[in-house]
């Protein structure tokens, strides 16, 4: 049995069922990205791991040991939020030793747990700074601090970047990910944003519909998505209704389309498409251009502008191309 063991798990509220028989297996030390839009189940996957909510039906299990319907007090999990919630009027250092206290742990053996994670989210210098002056960054690696501080079974974060700018959240992501890797905590983290999953979960499960649609590597949910649904929502965002085969749906990314002049002949296999630029967009390293082919608008992207109501051809290698059937 792996470490951490959900089934056939089924929340709701009245009538309206928000998660629908989940399957989930997480092996010590890992990384699992919960990865799916707004209300698809996510947060409340985690409010049901960490007790916060009750089951219908299914099981939860740690270690062997059946948490279903524990407090989340006996749970041995800890939940870092978005928002930090952090104590204010507390400095890093009692904020981290938080949890601790409250389970009595004598204040010199706090002390020495606090200076320990003060090293590992470097963070040493700022043991007696009140959290508000600290960063958004800085912040967030002290909540970090405090859930490891009583080294739990499991540890989950939700949307943990999501308060961060642009910059922060690519330096703090990977802060994370190096983190888990070297203290080897098993983790359960939500997002909505593809590209932090694909950076710090060692597997993926996308979520739609209070459903897991694929679980799987990052490599194998963005190159092999096995629905439509996945396929979009991991950045294909060309979807060719009409394509050389009747009956199938072609789903691709626009960063792997090549634009090339109209008449000219691509020398590579694959999918080629006549159409016109309509618009393009400048994106600061390329070019969105869209592009009509038989009354359809497809996106595609190029170092290289085209103007407006150029004939073009494009090309999609096949090796680029999601296939599904038509529904």
């Amino acid at each position: 049995m792996s470490y951490l063991q959900i089934e056939k798990l089924k929340i709701g509220y009245g009538e309206n069922i928000v998660l629908h028989d989940i399957h989930l297996a997480v092996e010590k030390g890992e990384m699992i990205a919960l990865l799916g839009p707004s209300g698809c189940g996510k947060t409340t996957l985690l409010n049901a791991l960490c007790g916060f909510i009750p089951v219908k039906s299914g099981a939860i299990a740690i270690n062997g040991r059946d948490i279903t319907h524990s407090t989340p007090e006996q749970r041995n999990i800890t939940m870092v939020f978005q928002s930090y919630a952090l104590w204010p009027h507390f400095t890093v250092a009692q904020n981290i030793g938080y949890g601790l206290k409250v389970r009595r742990w004598k204040k010199e053996a706090i002390a020495v747990r606090v200076q320990e994670l003060l090293k590992i989210v470097n963070l040493e210098n700022y043991a007696d700074f009140k959290v508000t002056a600290l960063s958004g960054g800085q912040r967030q690696r002290v909540a970090l601090a405090r859930a490891l501080a009583i080294e739990p079974d499991v540890l989950v974060l939700d949307e943990p970047l999501s308060n961060l700018d642009a910059k922060v959240r690519l330096n703090v992501r990977h802060e994370i990910k190096a983190l888990q890797k070297k203290l080897g905590f098993t983790s359960l983290i939500v997002t909505h944003d593809q590209q932090e999953a694909l950076v710090m979960a060692d597997r993926i499960a996308v979520l739609n519909n209070g459903r897991i649609e694929q679980l799987g590597t990052p490599e194998d949910i963005y190159h092999r998505p096995a629905t439509p649904f996945v396929a979009d929502f991991m950045g294909a965002d060309n979807c060719l209704h009409h394509g050389d085969e009747p009956g199938k749906t072609l789903f691709f990314r626009s960063s792997d389309v090549t634009i090339f002049p109209s008449l000219s002949t691509p020398q590579r296999a694959g999918l080629l498409l006549d159409g016109v630029v309509e618009e393009s967009a400048f994106l600061g390293h390329q070019y969105r251009h869209s592009v009509r082919c038989n009354g359809q608008v497809l996106l595609a992207d190029s170092t290289q502008f085209w103007p407006a109501r150029t004939p073009v051809i494009l090309q999609v290698p096949e090796a680029a191309l999601h296939v599904f059937a038509t529904p």
